[in-house]
């Protein structure tokens, strides 16, 4: 970006100076002032309107046509045709410029703080793709960064739209990582090692958003607030964060519920394929493990432990470690 940036104003300098020689030797300075100028001017809007996005300049664009059209309906009716307008053109010209102006104005306004659902209303039955909430944007937290494993749960597909960084996310990652705690430091590392991988993935599309909430104080706030701004879903494996997200109406997908979701179901009377790995509490017991590491406590099974056997699901108990299962070989059934 900034190149290109660099590469405008070189051009418009260029085309001020070409433009100056051509209409005499000595205003080369005059054309080179200019055409810096007029690309420094540029730059500065586009810094401006860096937050602007297309959807807001399609909102913005089409609450101004809808000011437009008010405001000619309204000079059609003759109201600048009539009373203290007739007896001067002047001012009936001043109230039509300030109709168009106002009216296009406030129109433009309000288009821009309407919600997208709101333009259905206008255009009955018209739906954007990215108007679903599969495609809305990915907005990821700190915690979840650092966590490790968004790049396998986003190169299995199960995750639609593009993924958002915030830079105040980015800067408390950098902040972590340049900490003197270790702990602290090697949880910013893995986060920002997180984003680069992620960056490098041909099929993950990432971005870094610039926008920023001073009002808020918090990274939560921030990013909820971010996050409703954008009508965007936050990616995260805070409970808290989650919660506070979905009572300001805004969608959370947490990795913490994925994971309980995903966690096989287990009933008394299941038959399972089980690695016996360790020793028991008791002397005739072996210990097996569930993909999601739930543990099975296998009775009369100590003779067979290192081997995989066919055992059936007893009885659960509900402990403060989690839920531990209890089995019986299916051979001794």
């Amino acid at each position: 970006m900034n190149l290109a940036r660099a590469a405008f104003v070189m051009l418009c300098v260029l085309l001020g100076i070409s433009i100056a020689m051509g209409n005499g030797a000595d205003e080369g300075w005059v054309g080179f002032l200019i055409g810096l100028g007029f690309g420094l001017l540029l730059l500065a809007i586009d810094l401006i309107l860096r937050n602007f996005t297309i959807r807001g300049f399609s909102h913005g664009t089409f609450g101004l046509l809808i000011g437009l059209v008010c405001a000619w309906l309204i000079s059609l009716i003759g109201i600048f045709d009539s009373g203290w307008f007739e007896n001067s053109p002047l001012a009936r010209d001043i109230g039509r410029l300030c109709s168009f102006l106002a009216l296009g104005f406030i129109g433009m306004m309000m288009a821009l703080r309407s919600k997208r659902e709101e333009f259905s209303l206008v255009i009955p039955y018209v739906r954007f793709k990215q108007d679903s909430v599969q495609e809305a944007p990915l907005l990821l937290d700190s915690n979840v960064l650092i966590d490790g494993r968004l790049p396998k749960i986003c190169s299995t597909g199960f995750l639609g739209g593009s993924l958002v960084v915030p830079r105040f996310v980015l800067d408390e990652l950098q902040l972590l990582a340049d900490s003197s705690d270790e702990m602290k430091r090697l949880r910013g590392k893995r986060g920002l090692e997180c984003i680069e991988s992620m960056k490098k993935s041909q099929n993950i599309e990432v971005e870094i958003h610039e926008e920023d909430f001073p009002n808020e104080e918090t990274v939560d706030g921030k990013l909820t607030a971010l996050g409703g701004f954008l009508g965007a879903r936050i990616v995260t494996n805070d409970a808290n964060l989650a919660k506070v997200a979905r009572v300001q109406n805004v969608t959370v997908l947490s990795l913490n519920e994925l994971n309980q979701a995903l966690r096989p179901t287990v009933d008394p009377g299941d038959e399972l394929s089980l690695a016996l790995v360790k020793e028991g509490k008791d002397d005739h017991q072996a210990v097996g493990y569930l993909s999601d590491g739930t543990m099975i406590v296998v009775n009369q099974s100590i003779d067979l432990l290192g081997t995989t056997q066919s055992v059936v699901v007893g009885g659960a108990v509900q402990t403060s470690a989690g839920r531990l299962i209890f089995a019986e070989l299916k051979e001794s059934i």
